[in-house]
């Protein structure tokens, strides 16, 4: 994707920095009318002593972080762009759960505007009617062997227009505009999202991964199906029969042995 050069003109009639901070995530709201990279900014705060909870937004961003050093198409008055700093007290190794916890808080606000339609695309994408709506990129730093400090960055798309997306995107993403033929508040996504994700990551804290891949599993729409995992140069086929307690994906392949895969790009076998 190309960058996109941001102008303060552009911000419309929701202006994101009217969100009012409060709960734990959130407490703090650092509004950012353009920006390179909303993780990036986050990173440098967390690097700084920032607490959890503290929040970055942004109306634009100019480099906008998606996974694999893909760039998240970012432009103003349309989108949600945040980044939330988390420190919990967790082995690195479980980091990744967060990113499917965030998966589930996003899945579950957007089935308030789209029910039934919302769905979980291993990793880290949210889904609606096939066409993706969400790219979630959670970044760590390790100090002394333990988390110092998890970023979640979030990219809802909501108020794009279809031919405002990149041409080669066009087919393959959507955004609540589309799906729901309305205007959507960014404001309010901002707030649910933030109040949406806060109850899950407590669920999480406090019970475990447990409830939040029974969660993810509900919402996935890859579970039972066929597919082909694409990782740099590899590829792994096979029926997916779920996510294990580190939320890697689950494969069981043509010779009947079940595969953890850790990263990749995952297509629906016959899926064009």
């Amino acid at each position: 994707m190309k960058n996109t050069v941001c102008e303060l003109s552009d911000i419309r009639e929701n202006d994101l920095s009217d969100i009012v901070a409060g709960g734990t995530i959130g407490k703090e709201i650092i509004f950012l009318p353009e920006v390179d990279s909303t993780n990036i900014y986050a990173s440098k705060l967390a690097r700084d002593g920032m607490p959890e909870g503290v929040v970055v937004i942004a109306d634009c961003q100019k480099r906008g972080k998606g996974r694999l050093n893909r760039v998240w198409q970012s432009p103003p008055g349309k989108n949600l762009y945040t980044s939330i700093i988390l420190r919990p007290s967790i082995p690195s190794h479980l980091a990744p759960q967060l990113t499917l916890t965030a998966g589930v808080a996003v899945a579950e606000l957007l089935s308030q505007y789209c029910p039934g339609t919302v769905m979980l695309k291993w990793p880290n994408d949210v889904q609606i009617n096939m066409r993706k709506i969400c790219g979630i990129l959670t970044e760590m730093r390790i100090k002394r062997g333990k988390i110092d400090f998890v970023i979640v960055g979030m990219g809802i798309n909501i108020n794009m227009k279809k031919e405002e997306f990149q041409e080669e995107f066009r087919e393959s993403s959507t955004s609540l505009n589309q799906e729901t033929g309305n205007r959507i508040s960014r404001t309010d996504i901002a707030n649910k999202l933030y109040r949406t994700f806060e109850k899950w990551y407590e669920i999480y804290l406090d019970k475990g991964f447990r409830p939040i891949r029974e969660a993810w599993l509900g919402y996935s729409g890859i579970l039972n199906k066929n597919i082909a995992v694409h990782y740099k140069k590899d590829v792994y086929k096979g029926r997916v029969i779920g996510i294990d307690e580190y939320g890697a994906l689950l494969l069981f392949d043509e010779k009947n042995e079940t595969k953890r895969i850790l990263a990749g790009d995952v297509s629906l076998i016959g899926e064009q």
